[in-house]
């Protein structure tokens, strides 16, 4: 495969540009790889049950075309995977984990609370019907720590952030990391614009604490864990309120 030139692949600016595009395009690969996956399915005769809906559109993004894309970046730059800083975690590696995972988690209950007592207006999910499914947010809670928090930690923060990280300090490469994270949900987020940036800053916070873990351990394992272990107790929180206490399941 083809590399950039090596004065434009070393440039800082132009790396970030590169690293934003690679986002971009690892959410343009999503259609074409659910649409492969879909047909491979319609082919074996396995029917798209909730569950398995729910598989194969994070088989395509987080599971594939998450890391397609940082393949390609790599491959463009001539750089290993060793840029992104990932091994086994140690034991320290793992406690930062656990605190990265309780600061993100509660965080987002402070923003939360906030939000009730302002009233401020939230977008919803355009999923969350299919999340009104038990069977689906049990399913949800295993791939939380196998393919959501390592496809999206290996591309916003194992590309996005370490590239830029070769232009600006720590904190602000967290941010700017934080600021492209957050955004890109939108495109699982319905309401009005008000609504949208209210629920988008509740996904910004989380975001700094992931990546200020991965600055402070140099381990993409580091935030996988805790954005792992984020998002599957809030899948928890959400099956709880569905299986037990349905007429609150719309609180979360």
């Amino acid at each position: 495969m083809a590399r950039l030139p090596e004065s434009l692949a070393d440039r800082p600016v132009a790396a970030v540009l590169l690293a934003f595009g690679v986002g971009v395009a690892g959410f343009a690969l999503v259609v074409p790889v659910a649409l492969v996956l879909g047909l491979a399915l319609g082919v074996l005769a396995i029917e798209l049950t909730p569950v398995v809906t729910v598989v194969v559109g994070l088989l395509s993004l987080q599971g594939i075309a998450f890391p397609l894309a940082a393949f390609l970046y790599l491959r463009l730059r001539g750089k290993s995977f060793d840029y992104v800083r990932a091994r086994l975690p140690s034991l320290p590696d793992i406690g930062w984990s656990a605190a990265g995972f309780l600061a993100a988690f509660l965080l987002a209950l402070v923003l939360l609370a906030l939000i009730q007592l302002t009233d401020a207006p939230t977008a919803t999910r355009s999923d969350a019907e299919m999340l009104q499914n038990p069977e689906v947010l049990l399913a949800l809670i295993p791939l939380a720590f196998l393919l959501i928090g390592p496809g999206e930690e290996l591309l916003f923060r194992g590309v996005i952030q370490s590239t830029l990280r070769e232009a600006f300090s720590a904190p602000v490469a967290i941010v700017l990391g934080s600021l492209t994270f957050a955004p890109a949900h939108i495109v699982s987020l319905v309401g009005s614009p008000q609504a949208l940036l209210v629920s988008i800053s509740v996904l910004f916070f989380p975001s700094l604490v992931f990546g200020a873990v991965y600055e402070r351990t140099e381990n993409l394992l580091v935030p996988a864990l805790a954005h792992g272990a984020y998002d599957a107790l809030l899948f928890g929180i959400v099956y709880i309120g569905v299986a037990y206490a349905p007429e609150t399941s719309g609180l979360f």
